[in-house]
Formats: structure tokens, sequence, C-alpha cells
């Protein structure tokens, strides 16, 4: 009888590269490659543009003031040293499951879980942040086209955030829009991945229409005197809001967990990634630049549609703003259709690992694509939506997504000198240089977070610790006998 292995062995145990391509090849369990190039770039703006430019601007401004341009853009140098290390990372191991994937072949199975209990959060509550941002936009949307006005108990959760509790006084009683898109968002993942693609890149093309309008009126009101004082809370301000904000780049993330169902992924997921990034920093900047000299910086404070509201006020017509909120309402289910596909997603692959019960990694053999899965993730995302307040998710979405590019750039440090000779479709420039301060700059936007984000996300690390030492070690695939590294054995 084979001697069972320690808790070190177990924490330390890594999957070899090779197993992971030969797994998601397995007769029975490979999902349908049936996305393209452009559509998988559509997949990386779709859940990244939309989730901050049409939301974050109401709570960074008042933080940064007009600085939040230099916020955009330290967020989007961490991201962009981070993008460069998920394309190696991806081009090497093209399957689902993104960091978690990534760190269970590099830094073994413990800190594989938690980098994947860190996804589940930062997709759950990514997607909850900007359901909530959505059902603003809805009833901006109705307010102006029909008078109708819904009752503020339907539109706000109600908990609030003080210090380091969360405590019921909200204004409402459930944001019942923002659970009804996740629901629907839900639908269409069930229907199948390439209608998902397809349906994503259609309201990805429209969002980027209708923030191209956006530019073109705000900046016919420039006035330079918006932009004065440029940084009122110094730069203390401009941290605190590049902390924030960095949760907009989740959709980078994304990208990667459709490594099994992409063609030629070792090629198209860095291509995609790269692309994407161009794509967002672009429009964020062009955006934030335009909004802040079209209005005073104290006008953005508890701004509801804000982008929406600017064109009216500049205008003086409904009719832009009408077309804004449409294009927001449309383009922004796009980023938590992508969003919760990213969390199924990696649900998936725990579960083939054995690390999650079984019914993650169920497919349908009709739409090929984790029905199961994606039910039980929208119940939870639409709780989430319904009753926690946007902005701890917001934070909460940074913490996720600053832990999980961490761990990428890390592990393509560790595979350099431990596979050496292992095909990459793209290798990272100026090794071990750039993957370093990719380190460092997240370890620094995770330094800026809110205390009671700390406080969360430890909560969260000892549930999913628990869950781990209970159920996930002991029906690991790799603990009833599968190849694996033993670092601890070594």
């Amino acid at each position: 009888m084979a001697e069972m292995p320690s808790l070190g062995q177990r924490l330390m145990r890594r999957k070899p590269v090779e197993q992971f391509v030969i797994q998601s090849q397995a007769h029975g369990g490979e999902l349908r490659r049936s996305i393209t190039l452009f559509q998988l770039t559509m997949f990386g703006v779709g859940a990244t543009i939309g989730t901050g430019i049409f939301f974050v601007l109401a709570e960074q401004v008042p933080v940064a003031g007009p600085a939040v341009l230099v916020s955009f853009l330290i967020a989007g140098l961490a991201a962009g040293l981070t993008a460069l290390c998920y394309a190696e990372m991806s081009s090497m191991i093209p399957v689902s499951g993104s960091s978690y994937s990534y760190a269970y072949a590099t830094l073994g199975e413990g800190l594989a879980f938690m980098v994947a209990a860190c996804l589940v959060m930062e997709y759950g509550v990514s997607a909850g942040a900007v359901a909530v941002g959505w059902s603003e936009y809805l009833h901006n949307l109705l307010m102006i086209t029909t008078g109708l006005e819904l009752p503020r108990a339907l539109l706000h959760a109600p908990l609030v955030a003080e210090g380091y509790a969360l405590h019921f006084g909200g204004d409402g009683i459930i944001n019942l829009p923002a659970a009804i898109l996740v629901f629907l968002c839900c639908i269409l993942l069930t229907r199948g991945s390439r209608e998902s693609a397809r349906a994503n890149a259609i309201m990805v093309l429209v969002k980027l229409g209708v923030l191209a309008l956006f530019i073109a009126i705000a900046f016919s009101a420039y006035d330079p005197q918006n932009m004065a004082p440029f940084a009122p809370h110094g730069f203390a301000g401009v941290s605190a809001a590049a902390g924030s904000i960095f949760f907009t780049f989740v959709g980078l993330d994304a990208v990667s967990t459709a490594g099994e169902e992409v063609e030629n992924p070792r090629r198209n997921l860095p291509l995609a990634i790269i692309l994407a990034l161009v794509i967002v920093i672009s429009f964020y900047l062009l955006v934030a630049l335009a909004a802040l000299g079209a209005q005073p910086q104290a006008a953005f404070e508890g701004q509801e549609a804000g982008l929406s509201v600017i064109l009216q006020n500049v205008t003086g017509s409904a009719i832009p703003s009408v077309i804004l909120s449409a294009g927001a309402v449309v383009s922004v289910f796009s980023v938590t259709l992508v969003v919760l596909y990213g969390q199924t997603r990696v649900l998936f692959a725990m579960s083939r690992d054995g690390m999650l019960p079984p019914i993650f990694s169920r497919v349908n053999p009709h739409t090929l694509t984790p029905t199961a899965n994606t039910v039980i993730v929208a119940c939870c995302v639409a709780a989430i939506a319904a009753f926690l307040p946007s902005a701890v998710l917001w934070d909460l979405t940074s913490m996720g997504t600053l832990v999980a590019f961490t761990v990428v750039s890390a592990g393509v440090i560790i595979l350099r000198y431990q596979r050496p000779d292992a095909h990459r479709g793209f290798r990272v420039p100026l090794f071990p240089l750039l993957p370093i301060l990719s380190i460092v700059s997240c370890l620094y936007l995770i330094s800026s977070l809110s205390s009671i984000v700390f406080k969360l996300t430890a909560i969260w690390a000892v549930l999913a610790a628990v869950l781990y030492l209970t159920y996930s070690a002991r029906n690991s695939a790799l603990e009833r006998g599968g190849d694996a590294v033993m670092d601890a054995a070594e």
C-alpha cells in the first residue's frame, strides 16, 4: 500500500505542463475550439472597457482629482508588464484555469488553490460590481426615455461599508436589475461558447462606438480650468485610486481562461492579450481626459451614470445621453458575460483536477459547456450584486486581480529556470527585469487598498484553506495517482 503524502508534500506537489495539455485533449473532456483571435481580443476588451470607464470616475475622481489620469497610467503600466507575463504563460500552457493552472505548474498545489480562491473572488465580485453599475445606467435610460423612476428600494443594496465592518443601513432592499442582468448572461453562456463570443464581439463594437461619440462631444466642451487643482490630495490620492482602478484590468486574465476554446491557442492567446491591453489603455485615457475637461471635478462625486449626465449637460439635449445610456446598457452586458465566463472556466479546471466536486466540470453534451457550473456561479454572483455595496466590490476585485497577476509574473521566472527548453509562443523581453517590475508594481498597488478589503480577503482565505484541507487535498487528481513533481520530496 502506497504511503500517504504528508501535508507539506501535498502543498508543494506540482502538475507537469505536459499533463495539462494531455488532460485538456482527453476524450470526453475537451471543450470546443471555436473562438477566433478577433473574438478573443474582444473578450479582453469586453471584460475591461466598461467596467472601469463607465463607473469608476465617479468613485475615483473625488479620491485623486484630475490626477486620476496618472492613476490610470500607473495601473496600465502594471497591467502592461503583467500582460507580457500572461502572454508567455498562456502560450506555454494553453488550457482553462488561467493563473490557477500556471501556479499549479510552478508553485505547487497549495498556493495554486489559494490563487484559484482569489480568482473566484475576483471574478465573482467583479461581475457583481459591474451589474450594480449597469442598473444605474438602465435606470437613467428609463427615466430619460419614459420618465419611469424605479423605487430606490429596488436599485440599492441593503448593506453599507463603514471602517472594518459591513452592516445593514443602505438605501434599498435589493438591487433587482443587477440580479436580472446576471441571469440573462447565464442564459446566453449556457447556449454555447461560440454564441457567447459572437454576441460579446457585437456588444464590444457598440461599446467602442458609443465611447468614441462621448470623446468627440465631451472634448468640444473641454475647459482647462477644470483640471486644477490637478492633484488635490497629493500622491496618496493618486496611489489609492490606482489600486482601485486596477480591478478594471481583470479582462486580461479572462482572455487566458479561454485557453481550451480558442483556435491556435499558442499564437492567439498572447496576441489577444496584448491587442486588448493597447485598445483598453487608449480608450481609458481619452475618455477620462474628455470627462475631466467637460465638468468640474467636484461634480463627479456621487454622480450615477456619469458619462451620460456629462453629455446631457454639454449638449443640453437628451439625445446623446440616451444613445450613451443605451450603449452602456448593451455593452456593459458584455463585461458581465465575459467575467462570468472566466469564473466558470476556473472552477471547471479546478473540478477536473479534483479540487472541487465533479458537478463543476460536467460538460453538457449538446452545447459543450459546463451548464451546471454556470447556473451555480450565476446564483452566487446575483446574490453579491443584489446585496453588497459597489465600493467594497471594486476593491475586492482589485485584490484578487493583483494577487493573480503577481503569481503569473513569478511563474514566468520559475519556469524560465525550471523548463528553459519548453516551447513558448511568446517570450517576455528583458527577462528577468520586466517580470520583477511586474511583481513589485502589483505588490505596491496591493498596499494601497483599503483596510476592509484586507479583512474580507483574510476571511475568504481562511475559508478557502479549510476547504482545501478538508476536501481538495484528499480528492486531488494527483492524490489519486496522477503524475506530479514533489518539491518537498526532492
